[in-house]
């Protein structure tokens, strides 16, 4: 019988991956390095070559974009893992999500938001030769995974030479070791998902519940008090 301990870092035997169509190689778009770190070690304890893209202009504002693209190409850097930091072109980002303003979490904005990033890695996935695109948002327990499949591989379909991979990177304990990796690497811990209209609703039910607003760019996994430049150590 299989125990959530057996899913822990430390115990977990990691199956070897089988890539569609027999992929050798995968753009991986990338939200963050507490959602990245677990896959791109399935990833790489499965032989597949991988590279990591950081197309993120939703996320809000500057400095918290700088923060988590810093976090996910520190971690690439220890794992010698290839790192794409795309462009941060907020006002695309905005044109396209404009009217969906106050649609709710898993709602429309977030598919348009999901079709804007991954249309970016298909088509860099497409210019570079990679044969295989997914993401690192499927692994949070937050998102909708359905949803993000299907901008996937609407993503993806305009190319015959590129897929997206479906796999659910939650299955077998994946969400668990995300977190226990997150502790163990000290990511940088964001509060809410990313853009402007996620930020002002997460307080927004702060508020209602009688919480302080997010305190961004001070929280870190397995870690209290820790200052920025106490991080710039690690």
């Amino acid at each position: 019988m299989t125990t959530p301990s057996s899913y822990s870092l430390s115990d977990y035997e990691r199956p070897s991956l089988h890539a569609p169509e027999g992929a050798e190689a995968i753009l991986l778009h990338s939200c963050c390095a507490p959602c990245a770190g677990e896959i791109m070690l399935a990833i790489k304890a499965s032989g597949i070559q991988q590279t990591i893209f950081f197309y993120n202009p939703n996320i809000h504002p500057a400095e918290e974009y700088e923060m988590r693209k810093s976090e996910n190409k520190r971690y690439c850097d220890k794992l010698g893992i290839p790192f794409i930091d795309a462009d941060y072109d907020t006002d695309h980002w905005f044109e396209r999500v404009k009217g969906l303003e106050n649609e709710p979490e898993r709602g429309a904005r977030c598919t348009v938001c999901f079709d804007i990033r991954f249309e970016r890695t298909a088509l860099f996935a497409h210019e570079h030769q990679f044969p295989l695109i997914s993401s690192t948002l499927g692994i949070s327990r937050w998102k909708n995974m359905a949803q993000i499949c299907a901008s996937g591989e609407h993503a993806a379909a305009p190319y015959q030479d590129v897929s997206y991979w479906t796999l659910n990177w939650r299955k077998q304990g994946g969400s668990q070791r995300m977190v226990e990796l997150a502790k163990q690497e000290h990511f940088y811990q964001q509060e809410y998902c990313g853009c402007v209209y996620s930020l002002r609703d997460s307080n927004r039910h702060r508020q209602a519940c009688d919480r302080p607003k997010i305190k961004r760019l001070s929280q870190f996994y397995g870690e209290k008090n820790v200052s920025l430049i106490a991080r710039s150590t690690l």
